[in-house]
């Protein structure tokens, strides 16, 4: 039984590298940590991309510093329009619904990309925040894409 439940932990925590194109790799120091943008084109909203950035420890790091397992927690986002929005497929529920999901560390935090649609303001907000197993994390980042009249509402 706990065979299967780490099993399926560690599933969930694999990266859904289909949902993403790394863009940019963008070397920070000399140790060889990296700051990696990536492409995430909304699965449910055709006509939004988002790019992602978020930081990656190098060999040298993690073995100087410890800790082989976890990348640090921080991210940020920046999402656009792309093209006509459609958002007949989206979730409307409060907490808003997942778009994308990349394991942080072996298996207990991920970072997510979570689409939350503010309909009083005609707006889709995105969230990316860390998640992890057994305590929350402060670090996130929002960005907002604004609809125009004729983009298909839910």
């Amino acid at each position: 039984m706990i065979r299967k439940m780490t099993a399926a932990m560690a599933l969930a925590a694999l990266p859904l590298a289909a949902m993403a194109e790394e863009v940019a790799r963008v070397g920070v120091d000399w140790v060889g940590n990296d700051v990696i943008v990536e492409a995430i084109h909304d699965p449910k909203v055709s006509g939004v991309t988002c790019h992602l950035a978020y930081f990656s420890r190098s060999v040298l790091d993690r073995l100087s510093q410890g800790n082989w397992f976890e990348d640090p927690s921080n991210s940020a986002i920046q999402c656009t329009r792309t093209g006509p929005i459609d958002l007949s497929q989206i979730d409307t529920g409060d907490d808003g619904e997942k778009v994308f999901s990349e394991g942080r560390s072996l298996i207990f935090k991920s970072l997510r990309v979570r689409r939350i649609y503010d309909a009083e303001n005609r707006v889709l907000i995105y969230l990316a925040h860390s998640a992890e197993l057994s305590e929350g994390s402060a670090k996130m980042s929002l960005a907002t894409v604004p609809l125009m009249e004729g983009d298909k509402a839910p």
